[in-house]
């Protein structure tokens, strides 16, 4: 006789006390939308943190190296390789800071701008597929939340 059917682990691991912990679904939300991001974002040569500091460069917010690193919560080294990445490519320049003369701050170039757009795309189609069971509304709310969770005032 078979062996009786078991459920898949995480249909009983669901319910359990760390399927109800805040902290790990914040984690595993975030790895489930990570993995989604990259693979979307695969066709344009990016990931998610090279797609991050192309946003913010063709967002016209100027930022500093420094800037980057403390926002994206990355270490500045991981910010100079991805921004050294981005540049051999043509999509950012590194200018001098107007305000600092001793900073860099960084700026999309047309071909970035035109990448970031198509890649901006695939991103959002991603957001929307894995928040396909959510309304409109809770979308929002869920942005407001973690916008709060994200830049404590």
């Amino acid at each position: 006789m078979p062996p009786p059917e078991r459920a898949r682990p995480a249909d009983g691991l669901r319910d359990s006390v760390l399927g109800r912990d805040l902290s790990f679904l914040l984690v595993r939300a975030n790895a489930l939308t990570l993995a989604a991001a990259n693979a979307a974002l695969a066709e344009h040569g990016l990931k998610a943190r090279s797609y991050s500091v192309l946003a913010l460069a063709a967002d016209d917010t100027r930022p500093t190296q420094r800037e980057l690193a403390e926002f994206l919560r990355l270490d500045p080294s991981q910010v100079v390789a991805l921004i050294d990445d981005l540049e051999k490519r043509g999509l950012v320049e590194r200018r001098t800071d107007p305000a600092d003369r001793r900073a860099n701050v960084l700026v999309a170039t047309d071909e970035g701008r035109e990448l970031f757009a198509r890649a901006q795309s695939s991103a959002h189609a991603v957001e929307l597929g894995l928040l396909a069971a959510v309304t409109p509304e809770d979308h929002a709310r869920l942005a407001q939340l973690l916008r709060l969770l994200a830049f404590p005032e």
